[in-house]
């Protein structure tokens, strides 16, 4: 199902021997569009530790209670290699993390989760030994959904609004959507749907998106209603209307 994930924000994190805090933000890589980590706010518990938490470790969200269970106690939370709280997250960290856990490299694959799809496998998949983790791929281009938030949206031929929010895949944990408010460029609040994979270029520097759409195209898009579910046919819709290739 696809979920906001402004609206999972906040939602609280429970290990199998208790809770460890909220969820304050996700960290998504820019290639593929998916999140490989979800940044625990841990309160009182961890205060000077930055925590992440792996979609790999997650266990079946419970949406009615706002929680997500992980399948790692509060112990194993606790004595992850430490990451600086300004520091990105290496590649380098990364092995480390995945190692300490004893999973496989979600990078060596042909799926955004390695051999699969879907991050839980991973969970008692352990890494095999003998195989060169390698660094061919470089450091990781992760980035904050939380800083992301607010980017301007370029079109084509003019910029189109901001983006406002994200939605995701809760299997596969793959960014589908942002959420683009055109509210400071056309009267009224009006809320609109493109896929990453119409973004052309992501100026990092400059906190902009640029879209291979026109200021048109977006304007006149099918409307997204926050409060209603992302259904199928609305999809359909969506991708008709812009006449690009449906990612299922």
């Amino acid at each position: 199902m696809l979920r906001s994930v402004k609206e999972v924000n906040g939602y609280m994190i429970q290990a199998k021997d208790g809770k460890i805090g909220r969820c304050k933000d996700f960290l998504f890589d820019d290639e593929t569009w998916t999140i490989r980590y979800m940044v625990a706010d841990t309160g009182k518990w961890l205060p000077d530790k930055k925590v992440l938490i792996s979609p790999i470790s997650l266990g079946e969200p419970d949406w009615a209670s706002n929680l997500f269970p992980v399948r790692l106690s509060k112990k194993q939370i606790e004595q992850a290699p430490e990451l600086d709280d300004n520091a990105p997250v290496s590649r380098q960290y990364e092995i480390k993390y995945h190692e300490y856990f004893g999973w496989p490299l979600y990078w060596q694959g042909l799926e955004v989760w390695g051999p699969y799809n879907y991050p839980g496998p991973l969970f008692s998949e352990k890494k095999k030994e003998g195989v060169e983790v390698g660094y061919q791929n470089g450091d990781p281009h992760l980035r904050s959904a939380r800083e992301v938030t607010g980017y301007y949206i370029h079109a084509t031929d003019g910029e189109i609004g901001h983006v406002k929010d994200f939605i995701v895949d809760d299997q596969t944990w793959i960014i589908r959507y942002m959420v683009i408010d055109t509210s400071n460029w056309l009267p009224g609040s009006r809320k609109v749907l493109v896929s990453p994979t119409w973004v052309d270029l992501v100026d990092w520097l400059e906190n902009r998106v640029n879209m291979d759409l026109t200021v048109e195209q977006i304007k006149q898009g099918p409307e997204y209603d926050p409060s209603e579910p992302i259904n199928r046919t609305y999809e359909v819709r969506l991708y008709d209307f812009y006449g690009r290739p449906k990612y299922w």
